[in-house]
């Protein structure tokens, strides 16, 4: 299967891998300022967007192995990748496979527990179920910061500041993908994700929002210990999307991240080892 992609930009090669009923539009907030100094490689998942879902994509086995299939069809075997929830936990995945070099996950999925599997799945469902049967009069709704608060409580730490037209996209995308249901019931059954990454020389960061209220930030102790060789990064007054609620912070972070060894050396960067909370 061929994933549709966008490609734009030049410098050190860069994957941006979704999250679950995004598309490579999800991106849009930060996309432009990555391309400046890096060229972008955004993908849509199959059964994401213009890439027509096969038997397997409704788990997050067939996702990861499609991904590494693009990977290695399209002659990026070591390419910088970053991901953002679902996408994040593939981007993680890419990296213990050894397929892929700097990675930067962005509230990554997969490390969920006991009742936080229920929490996960059950959320999950009453929010598509009623972006659903809303998605009629979801532009005009999205373009209400009131609306935008109610719909986004638990994926934004500040949805009254988002852009309206960012968000319609969003939860359009997110009502039409027809694999949504069968996703959430694989993720939240499925078994943890595993590390640790193939190569632990290679830069990892696993980025978190400290008001995420679909990944919730106890999970990121588990991702550490997953991936022991990681920075965890926090991003304060933010929930599941970094790029959204911190874009700013999300670019830079990502640009210290990755690029070449030389141009990581040649930035000063304020990346510590956070304390998990």
């Amino acid at each position: 299967m061929t994933l549709n992609f966008v490609r734009i930009g030049e410098g050190p090669r860069l994957l941006l891998v979704h999250g679950l009923g995004g598309t490579w539009r999800s991106w849009s907030t930060i996309l432009p300022a990555l391309s400046k100094s890096r060229e972008v490689t955004a993908i849509d998942l199959p059964g994401h967007g213009e890439t027509p879902a096969a038997a397997d994509s409704g788990t997050f086995a067939g996702l990861a192995d499609s991904v590494e299939r693009f990977i290695l069809d399209q002659g990026l075997e070591g390419i910088d990748i970053v991901g953002s929830s679902l996408g994040a936990r593939i981007a993680l995945e890419m990296a213990r496979r050894g397929r892929v070099g700097a990675t930067v996950a962005l509230d990554p999925g997969g490390f969920w527990r006991g009742w936080e599997r229920t929490y996960f799945r059950t959320t999950l469902a009453l929010s598509i179920r009623l972006v659903r049967g809303l998605r009629p009069v979801l532009p005009g709704l999205s373009r209400s910061a009131v609306m935008r608060s109610a719909l986004l409580a638990q994926l934004s730490a500040r949805p009254w500041h988002l852009d309206g037209e960012v968000v319609a996209t969003e939860l359009q995308s997110f009502a039409v993908t027809k694999i949504f249901d069968a996703l959430v019931h694989d993720l939240a059954t499925g078994p943890e994700q595993t590390g640790p990454t193939a190569d632990p020389a290679r830069p990892l960061v696993i980025g978190w929002g400290r008001q995420d209220r679909l990944c919730l930030p106890r999970q990121a102790a588990r991702a550490h210990e997953a991936f022991p060789s990681a920075t965890l990064h926090w991003f304060s007054k933010c929930g599941h999307f970094p790029m959204w609620d911190r874009p700013d912070e999300t670019v830079r972070l990502i640009l210290e991240t990755t690029g070449t060894e030389e141009e990581r050396l040649s930035k000063p960067t304020d990346l510590v080892e956070a304390d998990v909370v």
